[in-house]
C-alpha cells in the first residue's frame, strides 16, 4: 500500500496518509487518501500534487469547493460500492 507523508502548514505536523485512489485532471495529479481517525473512522482528504519553484513535488489540501466538488465525484466513480465518500 502506498503512503504519502503530508506536512501540516500551520502547525508543520507531519501526517502519514494511505493512498486509497489517484487520478489525473486537466495535467494535474491528484490523491484521496485515508488516515484512521481515534475513533475508528477513516478520515479521507484530496490532495492536489503541485510542483514548488525547486521542482520538488508537494502535495496541498484541495480546499477550492467548485474543485473538490468534481473530484468527489470522479472518486466515487473510482472507488469500491462499500466506500462512501460525503461531499
Amino acid at each position: 500500500m502506498e503512503k504519502v507523508k503530508f506536512t501540516d502548514p500551520e502547525t508543520q505536523e507531519v501526517v502519514e496518509f494511505v493512498v486509497e485512489e489517484e487520478t489525473q485532471l486537466n495535467g494535474t495529479k491528484y490523491l484521496l487518501v485515508s488516515e484512521d481517525a481515534e475513533d475508528g473512522t477513516l478520515d479521507a482528504y484530496i490532495l492536489k500534487e503541485v510542483v514548488d519553484q525547486n521542482e520538488e513535488v508537494l502535495y496541498e489540501v484541495v480546499e477550492d469547493e467548485v474543485e473538490f466538488m468534481a473530484l468527489a465525484k470522479v472518486f466515487t466513480e473510482l472507488t469500491d460500492e462499500e466506500t462512501d465518500i460525503e461531499y
